[in-house]
Parts: C-alpha cells; sequence; structure tokens
C-alpha cells in the first residue's frame, strides 16, 4: 500500500481572521446620507464608494428621514397661520381668545395633534410623549 491516506482537507476559521464590524459615528452616518440625496439615483454609487452594503444605507437613510439618525440635525422652524373667529365666538375668561381657538403640533413622524390654547403643558407634554412615541 502507499503511504497516501484520502482525508479532505480543513481549513479552520475564526472570527479574529475576518473583517470585523466597523464603527460609524452618528456624524458619519448623516454625512453619507446627505450625501446620498445629492444627484438622481446616487444611493449605490454613495455605498460603494463608502464599503457599505446598499440595504444599511437604506435604513440609515429611512432613520434620518423619520429623525432617528444623530442628535445632529438643524432645527427647523414651523410656519404659524392665525386665522380670526367671529366676534360673537369670543372668550370670556380671555375676551382675546376665541373659544375654539387651537394649536396644531406636526410631529416628526409625520403625525398631527390638535389640542386648545388653553392646555396644561404637563398634559400636553404626556400627549406628544405618547403620540411621538408610536
Amino acid at each position: 500500500m502507499s503511504d497516501f491516506i484520502n482525508r479532505p482537507q480543513i481549513e479552520v476559521l475564526s472570527a479574529a481572521d475576518g473583517e470585523r464590524r466597523r464603527y460609524r459615528s452618528d456624524d458619519d452616518k448623516l454625512r453619507i446620507v446627505e450625501e446620498s440625496f445629492v444627484g438622481h439615483r446616487q444611493a449605490a454609487a454613495t455605498a460603494r464608494r463608502h464599503g457599505i452594503c446598499r440595504s444599511l444605507l437604506t435604513t440609515w437613510r429611512r432613520q434620518y428621514r423619520n429623525g432617528e439618525l444623530g442628535s445632529s440635525r438643524p432645527v427647523s422652524f414651523a410656519p404659524v397661520t392665525m386665522t380670526k373667529a367671529p366676534a360673537s365666538q369670543t372668550n370670556l375668561a380671555d375676551p382675546c381668545l376665541p373659544l375654539d381657538c387651537q394649536v396644531e403640533i406636526a410631529l416628526t413622524n409625520g403625525r398631527r395633534v390638535i389640542v386648545p390654547v388653553g392646555v396644561e403643558p404637563a398634559a400636553l407634554a404626556r400627549i406628544l410623549a405618547v403620540v411621538d412615541g408610536q
């Protein structure tokens, strides 16, 4: 017989041998996402340039749109529109405010909350926490 033994070659791989996951700071993610919005159909090209999967960039873009990505988003102001109520609907407690005076609050998740002007701040905070959290 020959000294040849038919054994399959086995290669042992360990986690230390492969590439480790890269950590990206929120500022890096924001910069990459904003770069992907420039131009037409730039998401795939931007992902290739930065060595990330297109699906990961899509996830970051969704988080960006929902306001979940990073805390360094610029502050934006909402437009305010005031309308005059008929003179018959004046508030007896405060003659400057009409009885049906309301404030509409647009949240970052796309929902809108309409509350009366005289709502207590603590109650409004509880309402917004529930509506914005879902």
